[in-house]
């Protein structure tokens, strides 16, 4: 089983780093997980490892380059892309192929199909495969060689729940067997359940790299939950001796700064009622918040600006649209309006009384109606009826 060590990823794209002088290890025996924010240079690290990009540093695997293993496949099993075959080759044939050109017994083809949960489809071609059945024919091809290394890049992308459940135990099963697996995922949840130790990423640099507990225990979200009856006492006092208090709505102070022996330890001291005295853990999406907030490569706003909600008329140089939305003078071209004879179609509205129920009127105040607001429709000025053009699907022609 093999100790992969990244050394110096770099990689430039148009005189921008896409990576930059990445080095990590995957160590035998765990599922590492890979995380970083959308952007942030994932999948083309994975590519590097494998030798698929151009670029600066070096993936070792037990000391050998991937470029210089034979029969990298008994090595080396990859997904890096949810459809990786030839759409119109039967998933049986495609791995036949891989099999025979890493000298594969045509028997293990077989047994991973079955693995994966191919066998009812396995003479049927990829092009009908969902992306979920898609993923799991590439993840049977990375398992063809029975690897000592997995590379794979959201593998859980286009699974069911039952699918996430299966990768999830098959990928900590194979860890077990001692093997080295490397995964990248956006599911923070799943994941949790999952790796053992993480790198994450951010812009393209090393971020973190180790046991997940060392990097949750980073997070400035991990607390000591405390309920005492007189919090004003407590709090005055644990600031006295340098931890950080912060009022929870619910009137407990979480506590930063101090262990659980040692805030229980104080409020006895003072003679406070505890009634309440917990750790508070942060989960791994807060703490992957946490460490990559600053290296968001894309990032959404909560809202169109602060001068309200989105409406009115967009007019060149921005009238009528919410404060901070859009660039400068964005608004529709010059023209921009209805179509000529654009309107309701012939006769609608037309049956007496349905417009406007008996007795019906405006609320007070609401203002004449515009000019010409009534007439039939299609009507021009003062009236006069105006014919919109025909199309082939009325029946007319042009």
């Amino acid at each position: 089983m093999a100790l992969v060590q990244a050394r110096g990823l770099t990689k430039t794209f148009k005189g921008k780093a896409a990576v930059r002088g990445l080095s990590f290890d995957v160590v035998p025996g765990s599922v590492t997980g890979f995380l970083g924010p959308n952007g942030a240079g994932k999948s083309t690290t994975m590519r590097l490892m494998l030798g698929l990009d151009n670029g600066e540093g070096v993936t070792t695997y037990d000391g050998v380059a991937y470029r210089d293993l034979r029969e990298p496949l008994r090595h080396v099993g990859s997904v890096l892309d949810a459809k990786p075959f030839h759409p119109t080759r039967k998933a049986v044939n495609h791995l036949r192929m891989l099999a025979v050109s890493n000298g594969i017994a045509s028997s293990r083809v077989t047994e991973v199909i079955n693995v994966v949960g191919l066998g009812d489809v396995a003479n049927s071609k990829p092009k009908t495969f969902s992306l979920g059945m898609g993923q799991r024919l590439g993840i049977a091809a990375a398992l063809l060689g029975d690897p000592g290394t997995l590379i794979l890049d959201e593998p859980a992308n286009g699974l069911d729940p039952q699918g996430v459940h299966w990768l999830r135990n098959m990928l900590k099963s194979l860890a077990g067997q001692g093997r080295s697996v490397f995964v990248s995922s956006h599911l923070l949840s799943e994941m949790a359940l999952m790796a053992d130790q993480l790198v994450v990423i951010g812009r393209g640099s090393l971020i973190a790299s180790g046991k997940m507990s060392d990097f949750i225990s980073t997070s400035h979200r991990n607390a000591v939950v405390v309920r005492v009856d007189d919090p004003q006492l407590l709090t005055r006092e644990l600031r006295a001796r340098n931890a950080a208090v912060v009022a929870e709505p619910d009137g407990s102070l979480a506590v930063t700064g101090m262990d659980s022996d040692g805030v229980g330890a104080l409020a006895h001291e003072l003679g406070v009622r505890v009634f309440e005295l917990s750790n508070r853990q942060a989960t791994l999406e807060e703490a992957f918040l946490d460490a990559t907030g600053a290296s968001e490569e894309f990032r959404a706003s909560m809202g169109l600006g602060s001068g309200g909600s989105f409406g009115g008329q967009l007019t060149p140089g921005g009238a009528g649209s919410p404060p901070g939305y859009g660039p400068p003078g964005y608004g529709p071209p010059p023209g921009y309006g209805m179509p000529p004879g654009y309107g309701p179609p012939p006769g609608y509205g037309a049956t007496q009384g349905y417009d406007q129920p008996q007795g019906y009127a405006p609320p007070q105040g609401y203002g004449p109606p515009p000019p010409g607001y009534g007439a039939p429709p299609h009507a021009g000025p003062q009236g006069q009826a105006q014919q919109s053009p025909t199309t082939p699907d009325d029946g007319g022609s042009q």
